[in-house]
């Protein structure tokens, strides 16, 4: 049986104004994700990766053809539009972690739950299964700095995963790591995709 596409890029292009002309970011681009399926983008730096994620995720439009995400037409999304299915349906994970410093791990993680009305016993039981997924249910009272990088990422993973999204974006999310928690790293979203099927790109 055929997995069902989540993800749909068709001729894409993607355009910056510089001076008196324009900069290609993306020409041509055609893929296609299947819901539950891991994957990566692979290219040298400048080559319009992150570009092309911040279009997937509705942060960024194309500037010619079509990207669709969960048969949404993002050239055709209304800026509230863009904001609610981000809300819905996409998280990301970053490679600078993009942890709130003076909130706890627990915290950082519930954050994403907060503008949701969510009952606070059910909201709490969503943070701690989170947490346990990535292995951090004794590290829910640190602070970030408290923490290893390693440990940092898995909290934003942790952060993204809490609302069971659709799909994750993740830009990098080991650049800053070592090998060892970089495959760490890796190995976790590798388990939270065949887990609870969402796509990871």
């Amino acid at each position: 049986m055929q997995t069902p596409s989540v993800i749909s890029i068709t001729n894409l292009v993607k355009t910056f104004p510089v001076g008196n002309g324009f900069f290609t970011a993306l020409s041509n681009v055609n893929l296609t994700f299947g819901k539950g399926e891991f994957a990566g983008l692979v290219g040298p730096s400048g080559s319009g990766k992150t570009t092309l994620l911040n279009i997937i995720g509705s942060l960024d439009s194309p500037s010619a053809r079509e990207a669709n995400v969960l048969t949404h037409s993002i050239s055709k999304l209304t800026v509230k539009g863009a904001a609610e299915l981000r809300n819905r349906s996409i998280e990301f994970i970053f490679q600078s972690y993009n942890l709130l410093l003076v909130y706890t791990v627990y915290e950082n993680v519930e954050f994403a739950l907060l503008l949701q009305k969510m009952p606070v016993d059910i909201r709490h039981k969503a943070v701690m299964e989170a947490l346990e997924w990535v292995g951090l249910t004794d590290k829910e009272k640190s602070r970030p700095s408290q923490l290893s990088g390693g440990e940092c990422q898995r909290v934003a993973i942790a952060r993204a995963m809490v609302k069971r999204p659709a799909i994750v974006l993740a830009d990098e999310p080991s650049a800053n790591l070592d090998a060892k928690n970089s495959h760490h790293i890796l190995q976790t979203m590798r388990k939270l995709n065949e887990e609870l099927k969402t796509t990871f790109i």
